[in-house]
């Protein structure tokens, strides 16, 4: 009798279904007049079962084309989910940082501030407002640094309902219906679908 299969195997056997059934699928880009930057983020609290670490995922478009995007295991454990968001949004203003100044050395400055679309009401609050942190120096700089990107004007970070929540999509496993959906958000189709599309 064999042993019955580990979690990790059955999602790993979803996975490769899952891009047999996608070889074609590719990242489109399209011809956009809109030169600003918008990033979804988010992140699974606890979400592995083995070391209970949260992953962080984001995605970055410039105007409607998708440019950026990470999922990543965060390096140490949070204590509650709104400290994983915090790391999470830290991390895409990082990127939008490092973009912002690859764009501005291109001649191409961005004048209005970039949009974080996040899904975790406490965390968009402890960026807005300055109010005594009671946590540990690793989260605080997270913070911290958000919030000077706020204050500068660079960075805006506004609430998206998790139905809108594209950053899901790197973070955990979803339902079919949003797992499609988020990925044509994210212009990853096949070729037949853009045919004739300039």
């Amino acid at each position: 009798m064999h042993a019955p299969m580990t979690a990790h195997m059955l999602a790993l056997k979803r996975v490769i279904q899952y891009l047999q059934g996608t070889l074609d699928y590719g990242l489109h880009l399209y011809k956009s007049t809109i030169c600003a930057l918008t990033s979804y983020t988010d992140a699974d609290w606890a979400g592995c079962p083995d070391t209970r670490r949260s992953t962080s995922g984001f995605c970055v478009f410039l105007g409607d084309n998708l440019i950026s995007w990470s999922s990543k295991r965060q390096a140490t454990i949070s204590k509650s989910s709104a400290e994983a968001v915090y790391r999470g949004v830290a991390n895409v203003v990082s990127e939008a940082c490092w973009l912002r100044n690859l764009l501005l050395e291109l001649h191409h400055p961005l004048i209005k501030a970039t949009i974080v679309y996040c899904d975790n009401i406490s965390a968009i609050y402890l960026f807005e407002n300055h109010v005594q942190l009671q946590r540990t120096k690793h989260v605080e700089l997270d913070i911290h640094f958000v919030r000077e990107k706020v204050a500068l004007g660079q960075v805006r970070v506004l609430h998206v309902p998790s139905r809108y929540q594209i950053a899901d999509i790197f973070t955990k496993g979803l339902p079919l219906i949003l797992l499609t959906d988020f990925r044509d958000s994210l212009s990853v189709r096949p070729p037949a679908l853009t045919a004739g599309v300039y």
